[in-house]
């Protein structure tokens, strides 16, 4: 059969179960194009919800690229694309964590110092973050170093063309952003309780009936695609505990964090965390957030145990808080002494531990490494149910952390005590 004829039939066998003969021939050109050119894109597409229903190709990426001459003007299908079927999941994407990320990254005080293959490129910061919503004049300038790939957001669950939603439903879909050195989620779930189960009956050793949790069990309850917690990323939240210490400590930390001055007084980085919720700041949405996990873990667990679970996770964050606030106030006592200059670019004579590895003096760096590395394990751990993660990883590590700062922190005294003889 020529290729023509081919093309027509087809499109015929399109009208006999519903769909547009010029939706059916657009369709035909792109598979018999692509089986050559992308055969794996092809396949599939094929295997996928979309193929199996017939879905035309320019549904989602335009009918304006039509031959090699204009691959230019292929549409790169955003969220909005997705809505057009998907409205909820969508909708609840837009209202969640995930919708924020690509701003969140952007925010970050240094982040235009690091090279753009690490974020434009998505190569690194930008390889998970990408997941975050972007207008179309944000894709448009990606798009002159990408070539537009790279900037949707669902497919970085949902992995095109197949976008099943069976392989976003597993655990290890979450597994490329959340491992590593700030938030090892994945090592902690893979290694608590929690995840060998289901890891054990992935494999088939345990029955398809066995109660195992995946990360969407507890973090995307029905589907949900908001995709929050309690305590945010960071373990700080408003309204301040009543204990006098650790709200004492976590003022401390909000000052390193620079949502608070010095002086303990809202800053302007205060509106950019409300705009990102990274953190909760009523306890109203804390609670939401807490219930809403806690009926997640009662479907296995009594009450008792769930809130006695939970309240170890937040003693936690209190202990984890009594070093991390003693260590910046060591920092932020080097500045006030001029004993350690402060660094060009900070709005205040105070450590920030948001300029990450770029801060600039060994002590400074511990500082970051410390609170973004050590005190999130602490706490991540024993909310994931990872002992080594929440001792060894986390306490331990910023025990070690605290000992070292004090000592660079005498050194550098000493040392300026020498200069000034």
């Amino acid at each position: 059969m020529g290729k023509p004829k081919m093309l027509w039939t087809l499109a015929l066998l399109a009208v006999a179960v519903g769909i547009s003969p010029v939706a059916g021939l657009a369709q035909a050109t792109c598979v018999d194009c692509h089986k050559s050119i992308t055969p794996n894109i092809v396949t599939d597409w094929e295997i996928s919800k979309h193929g199996q229903a017939g879905m035309d190709c320019a549904v989602c990426h335009g009918s304006k690229h039509d031959s090699p001459s204009n691959v230019a003007d292929v549409q790169i299908p955003s969220p909005d694309t997705c809505a057009a079927c998907h409205a909820t999941r969508v909708e609840q994407y837009k209202a969640g964590k995930h919708a924020l990320a690509w701003a969140a990254m952007k925010a970050m005080p240094t982040m235009h110092w690091q090279p753009a293959t690490l974020t434009e490129g998505m190569k690194g910061c930008g390889g998970c973050h990408k997941i975050g919503f972007k207008d179309e004049a944000e894709i448009k300038i990606l798009k002159k170093n990408n070539p537009g790939f790279g900037t949707a957001s669902c497919d970085a669950c949902h992995t095109r063309h197949t976008f099943s939603t069976v392989e976003a439903k597993q655990p290890q879909a979450c597994q490329t952003c959340h491992m590593g050195f700030d938030h090892p989620q994945w090592e902690m779930y893979s290694s608590s309780k929690h995840g060998v189960r289901y890891l054990l009956k992935q494999s088939k050793v345990l029955p398809e009936a066995t109660a195992a949790p995946t990360c969407q069990t507890c973090h995307m309850q029905d589907g949900n695609h908001e995709v929050r917690t309690a305590w945010g990323f960071l373990a700080v939240r408003l309204p301040m505990p009543d204990d006098i210490v650790w709200a004492d400590d976590r003022a401390t930390i909000l000052k390193a964090l620079g949502v608070l001055d010095p002086a303990g007084q809202p800053t302007a980085r205060l509106d950019v965390v409300k705009g990102a919720q990274v953190a909760r700041l009523t306890q109203e949405d804390w609670q939401k957030e807490r219930d809403k996990m806690t009926e997640t873990c009662k479907q296995c667990h009594s009450s008792n145990f769930v809130k006695s679970e939970m309240r170890k996770g937040d003693e936690m964050i209190r202990e984890a808080d009594h070093l991390m606030a003693e260590a910046i106030r060591i920092v932020a006592k080097l500045y006030q002494d001029a004993v350690l200059k402060k660094p060009e670019g900070y709005a205040y004579a105070y450590p920030d531990l948001l300029t990450f590895h770029d801060s600039p003096t060994r002590i400074e760096q511990k500082l970051f490494v410390m609170f973004l590395e050590h005190r999130n394990r602490s706490f991540q751990g024993a909310f994931h149910n990872s002992p080594d993660y929440s001792l060894w990883y986390g306490w331990s590590e910023m025990q070690r952390d605290l000992t070292e700062i004090k000592s660079l922190a005498e050194e550098l005294r000493m040392h300026k005590t020498a200069q000034a003889k």
